[in-house]
């Protein structure tokens, strides 16, 4: 069994494939301050608690854009699992051609992204991946990653209205009924979410015209279910986009 590992700045998202199926998978908080073996116990509890054992894990492949915890995940997969992974990273093959001035700046999970959208959807393609910052990128009709546009997340616009307006409290992100607010509270959670919906589609829209050709508009992450319930702009939402990626690029190098 292959186990994919999506190191983020939010969240850490796991996925168990037997062959070409998601057999399961889980999402746990991105802790800076936890050390190998606390990583490594943590999974071994949620790989028992799904009936599996360590040994039944034959290959692990892993993408980051956390830095200082690469080396621990690396660690505890080595300690935990007997496996070395294979870290998505300069030298791995993508099949994916990068045409950014510098492709080293781009992150490891957009190229993973990349890699699958094209597998399954084809070009010209958008994807929306809505993580602690939301990205929109664009992929050409050869499967080539072209560039695309980086904001700040819901949940960081979210905190800085909390933490940067003295009366201005902390909400929870969700679809109010009416973008017209009669209390704070309903006031900022439609300013949220109908006014991030609005950046999602003016983007989309844009990325539509300059690519041409009708792109296929693919959106992933934690957030993307909610916050795409009320548009028709993107076709469709895939929740495991980059798990899927990582275990397409596994077999590509193996």
């Amino acid at each position: 069994m292959l186990l994919c590992i999506d190191l983020g700045n939010t969240n850490i998202t796991l996925g168990l494939y037997e062959a070409d199926d998601l057999h399961c998978h889980w999402r746990i908080n991105t802790d800076h301050h936890k050390m190998a073996d606390e990583y490594g116990m943590l999974f071994l509890s949620l790989l028992a608690h799904a009936g599996h054992r360590p040994q039944q894990v034959t290959g692990i492949c892993l993408c980051s854009v956390v830095p200082p915890l690469t080396g621990t995940l690396e660690q505890m997969c080595d300690l935990y699992f007997q496996q070395k992974p294979l870290i998505v990273d300069v030298g791995v093959k993508t099949g994916v051609k990068i045409r950014y001035d510098n492709p080293r700046e781009v992150g490891a999970d957009r190229v993973v992204d990349a890699a699958a959208v094209y597998r399954l959807y084809g070009g010209p393609a958008c994807i929306v991946d809505f993580g602690t910052a939301t990205t929109f990128d664009a992929i050409s009709p050869r499967g080539e990653y072209l560039g695309g546009a980086i904001c700040p997340g819901i949940g960081i616009s979210a905190e800085a209205l909390f933490q940067r307006a003295a009366k201005l409290p902390r909400v929870e992100i969700s679809r109010p009924r009416s973008v017209i607010g009669r209390t704070t509270v309903g006031s900022m959670q439609a300013g949220l979410y109908f006014g991030y919906l609005g950046l999602v589609e003016g983007l989309v829209r844009r990325m539509r015209e300059e690519l041409g050709g009708g792109p296929v508009v693919v959106a992933t992450g934690g957030q993307a279910s909610l916050l795409l319930d009320g548009t028709g702009v993107v076709d469709h939402v895939d929740p495991f986009l980059t798990l899927t990626g990582l275990r397409i690029l596994y077999d590509r190098n193996r």
